[in-house]
């Protein structure tokens, strides 16, 4: 019985490295290249590690590009957008679930639907509209378009959270003398944090890195965010910079990072909440 637990256990455990070590590879493939120098990121055969590391791939990339104008860009639109879109959520799902509203199983639904529809089934449409408001080449019609793709997931995922808070507890706030906005802002809330915390995050990194919507969007370099104006600045028809792209992938990363680290602790609370809850 110990030898069988131990193959087992041995077993999954080279399973599981195995998996690890297959995602990781392309990010410690990224972080070697960007510390190398040109003449060695060609070399053959390859090295993992970088012989003469350099930062001048990174130096290079904040003088000789607008990176910081773009990442700039990037955090206002991103910013903005999971303000924006976990306020809604947040009001939308509450209301979804504690209003005894007829056909809001449907809603639900058509919600689910919507979520399901790839992005580019809807780029044109969304296009037309922000386009018929005036707001193209501008931040605000970039929020207001990343906002209408990522709405149906936060809210489908804001309402597991909500469903799984009593609603005695607000009914009984209310009792009390609370008004429902009161209500909602003192009891509800709090209990919501994790969902809150867990939605903005993907909606932070969603925002982040979306490609498609800035391209068409916005035609203006000075408030292009960081993949469009990246992949326009260092990957041309004549070259494509590699070290320089690395390097910009690398400082792409770090305020994925850093959300990840302060946040880990709240992430995993709410996976755990959803999981139960939902």
């Amino acid at each position: 019985m110990r030898r069988g637990n131990f193959l087992t256990r041995l077993i999954w455990g080279l399973f599981v490295w195995s998996v690890v070590g297959t995602l990781g590879f392309p990010l410690f493939w990224m972080l070697s290249t960007a510390f190398k120098p040109p003449t060695e990121i060609f070399v053959s055969p390859p090295t993992l590690i970088p012989v003469s590391p350099t930062l001048d791939n990174f130096v290079r990339v904040l003088n000789e590009t607008r990176f910081v104008t773009y990442f700039w860009n990037s955090l206002v639109v991103a910013t903005a957008t999971t303000a924006l879109t976990i306020t809604v959520s947040t009001l939308g799902a509450h209301a979804m679930v504690s209003f005894r509203i007829r056909g809001r199983e449907m809603v639900g639904k058509v919600i689910l639907l919507a979520y399901l529809l790839p992005s580019t089934a809807i780029l044109i449409p969304i296009y037309l509209i922000i386009a018929r408001l005036g707001l193209t080449n501008t931040r605000f019609g970039l929020v207001v378009a990343y906002t209408s793709l990522f709405l149906p997931f936060a809210l489908w995922l804001m309402r597991a959270f909500m469903s799984g808070i009593p609603r005695e507890i607000e009914a009984a706030a209310v009792i009390d003398g609370a008004s429902r906005m009161r209500a909602f802002i003192d009891v509800v809330l709090p209990q919501a944090v994790p969902g809150i915390i867990t939605t903005g995050v993907f909606s932070f990194i969603l925002c982040w890195n979306e490609y498609l919507y800035a391209l068409v969007m916005i035609n203006n370099d000075d408030i292009r965010t960081l993949p469009t104006g990246v992949m326009g600045t260092l990957i041309t028809g004549y070259s494509i910079e590699w070290g320089m792209v690395m390097a910009a992938a690398v400082m792409m990363s770090l305020p994925l990072l850093f959300v990840f680290l302060f946040l880990q602790r709240s992430l995993v609370a709410g996976f755990g909440a959803g999981a139960v809850k939902g």
